[in-house]
């Protein structure tokens, strides 16, 4: 398509294009005077063109150059000319060319920006004003990119389902609060006074009733939103592929994730390595012995192993009585650690305490401490309770040698798992054992249905309360639900959860009977009588899976923060900086709604 004001992009033209009178628009990107000439480059989304203006050419073309400064915008048109070969920019696409420009129009002018969008130029902006002017961080060659990759990912996904006969179905943005999980944004009626919409979570329960619709292969590239706290990897509005299949087993679901996202990765980021192909399929159980945590980070090894039963009769009481009562004792070879400094084990000693750990044993494997092991040496604060003997039991079976240290977590067993879950993720990263373009994915399958008993003898669902328990776990619902494994999936990758999903439940006699274990009251279940009713007119078994983009993105580029895949993100606090909301809103507003703003005190 040709436009009256560009005949060509800024990063379009090279040799082929020699002698051919051209017309560019863009940014002054930069500006550099050179014996009288004035040089710019050219910046549109596509690349750079560098222009030239030559007093003794074109004198009212060079006089109006002479005016223009960093992100004015510009046309510029004129014939492209071959560049010096001491002067091709082997860097650039366009390179090999310049245009020498015969008519300047300055579209627009600028104020000198808050920062550099030059980034060869600038230092890093901070976070806050970057995000307060983000029109102008999006001008920047890295953002841009990152943006181009998003749209680049989502399209291939979008094509991907298309050819499978996936139909993409929009569903409603404005919904009704109901009880799964995280807190709703609630948006008030002013037609329906007193009533509220919810902004939804995630589409789960349309996409459900889509499968009682006969749709059979839906899939949405999903806004989703929770009030909840944000982190590094999570914000309040996020998207989501939102896939959901009727006839289907589990197995059909991950076999497609894993197609779909192998050839995204494969095509999108090229230079990204895939470590296992097939995708490893994890037990539950197993990933929670080895790795502490259900999204470990399998990039690298440092397993952790059960030393539960060694040490059960030990002289050491902080482990004899953590078996004791009912916990586990638990152990991680960090290999070459042994000359981790005490200062660095104190610092690792209090990350575990902010996972609920009370302490951080650990024995080092070196040539600097008193006591010979099979040329070896052993240094421990722990050695004169567990005897020596023991400390020889535990190396051999962590298989731990010189130059090692083993760390130790003793407590009840969620607290141990999730203190040294993470300290292995810590370790990794100290001892340099993650390579960052690699990208280690997997399912974590067979979680348990419910994620533990209440105090009311009530259980809460490990995932969502749609999700189907597993055929044979059936008829442990009535006795012993706490033992019940479900057809839950998780999707992990780099020490992420990347997505979740499930086979759903599709007989209203077990829905009822899930909202019983899990607490519901007649109230609550009455906000989920659409649902029910739905549940009387044939529903055929499916299932699907929610991945996440933002964060998927996020790994696959490296990106510390979702905030730096999002077009417009939000802050830690969930503010929009640029646009400045959440705002207040006027009076006037608020009586429409039947609302009014309360103190805090008037709580």
């Amino acid at each position: 398509m040709r436009f009256m004001l560009r005949t060509h992009t800024c990063g379009q033209l090279n040799k082929n294009h020699i002698k051919k009178t051209v017309k560019l628009c863009g940014w002054v990107h930069r500006r550099r005077d050179h014996g009288g000439l004035i040089f710019i480059d050219l910046r549109d989304r596509y690349g750079l063109t560098q222009i030239k203006f030559d007093p003794d050419k074109n004198k009212q073309a060079w006089q109006e150059a002479d005016k223009l400064r960093n992100e004015w915008v510009i046309q510029a048109e004129g014939m492209v000319i071959a560049r010096p070969e001491d002067m091709i920019n082997k860097k650039l696409s366009t390179g090999e060319v310049e245009v020498e420009v015969e008519i300047l129009n300055i579209l627009n002018q600028s104020k000198t920006p808050p920062f550099e969008i030059d980034e060869e130029k600038s230092k890093e902006a901070g976070e806050e004003i970057r995000m307060k002017y983000r029109y102008l961080d999006l001008r920047r060659k890295n953002t841009m990119e990152t943006i181009i990759k998003r749209h680049e990912f989502i399209k291939f996904i979008r094509d991907y389902l298309a050819e499978l006969n996936f139909t993409e179905v929009e569903t409603p943005m404005l919904s009704k609060s109901t009880p799964e999980g995280a807190r709703d944004f609630l948006v008030p009626s002013r037609l329906q006074s007193g009533n509220f919409y919810a902004l939804p979570q995630s589409p789960q329960q349309y996409k459900q009733l889509l499968m009682i619709g006969n749709i059979d292969k839906y899939f949405q590239i999903a806004k989703c939103f929770r009030d909840e706290d944000t982190r590094g990897d999570r914000q309040a509005e996020f998207t989501q592929l939102d896939l959901e299949m009727s006839f289907v087993e589990q197995d059909d679901i991950l076999n497609l994730t894993e197609d779909l996202f192998t050839k995204a990765i494969t095509k999108i980021f090229p230079e990204k390595k895939i470590l296992f192909q097939p995708w490893l399929r994890l037990e539950y159980d197993d990933v929670m012995l080895k790795y502490g945590l259900d999204k470990p980070d399998l990039r690298f090894g440092l397993e952790i192993q059960d030393v539960s039963k060694l040490v059960e009769n030990c002289g050491f009481k902080i482990f004899a009585d953590a078996v004791k009562q009912g916990g586990v004792v638990r152990a991680i070879c960090a290999t070459g650690a042994a000359e981790f400094s005490r200062a660095q084990i104190d610092e690792l000693t209090e990350f575990v305490k902010q996972h609920e750990a009370k302490g951080l044993a650990y024995i080092k494997i070196n040539q600097n401490a008193k006591c010979k092991m099979q040329n070896a040496k052993i240094q421990s604060p722990i050695t004169k309770f567990l005897g020596y003997d023991l400390v020889y039991k535990i190396v051999e079976q962590l298989k731990a040698k010189t130059g090692d240290i083993i760390f130790f977590g003793a407590d009840k067993k969620k607290v141990v798992c999730e203190s040294l879950g993470h300290l292995r993720n810590r370790l990794g990263s100290i001892l340099n054992l993650i390579d960052s373009n690699s990208i280690a994915l997997a399912f974590v399958l067979n979680f348990p249905l419910f994620e533990e008993e209440l105090e009311n003898g009530h259980f809460a669902p490990s995932h969502h309360m749609f999700t189907s328990p597993r055929e044979e776990d059936v008829k442990l619902l009535d006795k012993n639900p706490g033992k019940a494994k479900s057809y839950q999936h998780d999707m992990i990758g780099n020490g992420y959860e990347l997505g979740g999903g499930s086979i759903r439940i599709h007989n209203r006699e077990l829905q009822e009977k899930i909202f019983n274990i899990i607490g519901f009251d007649e109230k609550k279940k009455k906000q989920f009588s659409h649902f029910l009713h739905a549940f009387e007119y044939g529903v055929p078994p499916h299932g699907g899976i929610a991945p996440g983009l933002d964060r998927i993105l996020m790994v696959l580029m490296n990106k510390s923060s979702i905030r730096d895949v999002m077009a417009f993100p939000k802050t830690g606090d969930g503010r929009d900086l640029m646009m400045d909301a959440p705002s207040e809103v006027n009076e006037k507003q608020l009586k429409e709604l039947g609302l009014r703003i309360i103190n805090s005190t008037e709580l």
